[in-house]
């Protein structure tokens, strides 16, 4: 067993728990031992895409951790807490509610390269401290800011079109046409974002800028990396399968979570040479990432330069 199995993770579990969920399904089904790791952590009022390296998937699992992530939320107005969702505190109030045009107007703003001050309740870590810990200790949290990466950010379909001819219902009355003019209560988004982005603060700075404040009322990840909620099963599904010892109906390849990678086709001394550590002289190839295969066996992750081949991660296929 070495590939990904991709959850579509419930609201309530943790990624850690998820994992637990996998390796216990495994063990169920009579698989024996694997090593199990997730490829991006999604706290547990958040549901979607959930990465499941199996064996030596998990070599790769840090690429994920740096991939690109797709989140689909709701900005709920008027309320901000202090853990920035639903589960926090209430620290600030107001009565100010933006129009569709005005939130369709500030989405720019938060577009490409942005800075950004994570939450006080998160796993980054402070003194050696976890965040979150240091903040349910009354104790004051100061973070750095840091540079992340909002490739896109729209309104989400089920709401696109609300700021224009009032065409859809508004989230707060799905029975009333919305307005260019008209006040929302919520906004569903879509954001396409590079690692480290996180999506409540980038909820309650967008609600700033609309002169209120907000927090997140619903979270989900549809992509992480080249992985989508098409790839996705659920726990039941897991379970049943596990069961059933179909595993490996679901189980992508291990190349699936480099499907922007090049594949290197080796042949059987060249794959020794690999598997040895030694470098291949004479590839000509363009320099960059490579995945190497002996036939249909993943050998190596190798970066080419100047003709000359390197592992980065070996397999043990």
């Amino acid at each position: 067993m070495h590939g990904w199995i991709i959850l579509d993770k419930p609201l309530g579990l943790g990624s850690t728990q998820a994992v637990s969920a996998v390796k216990r399904a495994l063990r169920q089904g009579g698989y024996g031992k694997a090593k199990v790791g997730h490829g991006g952590t999604l706290d547990p009022l958040a549901s979607g895409v959930l990465p499941v390296a199996i064996g030596e998937a998990t070599k790769l699992a840090g690429r994920m951790l740096d991939s690109d992530k797709v989140y689909e939320f709701t900005i709920g107005f008027g309320v901000e807490t202090d853990t920035l969702d639903g589960e926090g505190q209430t620290v600030a109030t107001s009565e100010v509610r933006p129009t569709w045009a005005e939130v369709e107007a500030v989405l720019p703003r938060f577009t490409g390269p942005i800075d950004q001050v994570p939450p006080v309740y998160s796993a980054l870590k402070v003194d050696g401290e976890r965040a979150y810990d240091l903040a349910r200790a009354g104790e004051e949290v100061v973070l750095a800011t840091r540079a992340v990466t909002v490739h896109s950010l729209t309104v989400a379909p089920a709401e696109a079109g609300a700021a224009g001819v009032g065409a859809l219902s508004s989230p707060g009355n799905p029975a009333a046409p919305a307005s260019a003019g008209a006040t929302a209560d919520a906004t569903t988004l879509v954001a396409h974002v590079s690692k480290g982005t996180y999506i409540r603060s980038l909820a309650r700075d967008i609600a700033r800028a609309l002169g209120t404040v907000g927090h997140v009322t619903y979270l989900r990840r549809v992509k992480a990396g080249p992985f989508d909620l098409s790839h996705a099963i659920s726990l039941d599904k897991l379970g049943e399968t596990a069961n059933a010892r179909r595993l490996e109906q679901i189980l992508l390849p291990l190349r699936a979570g480099l499907d922007d990678i090049p594949a290197l086709s080796l042949d059987p001394d060249q794959a020794g040479a690999l598997r040895q550590g030694r470098v291949l002289a004479g590839i000509a190839r363009d320099d960059g990432l490579h995945f190497a295969m002996l036939g249909e066996t993943p050998v190596a992750l190798v970066e080419v330069e100047s003709g000359e081949a390197r592992v980065v991660r070996g397999f043990n296929l």
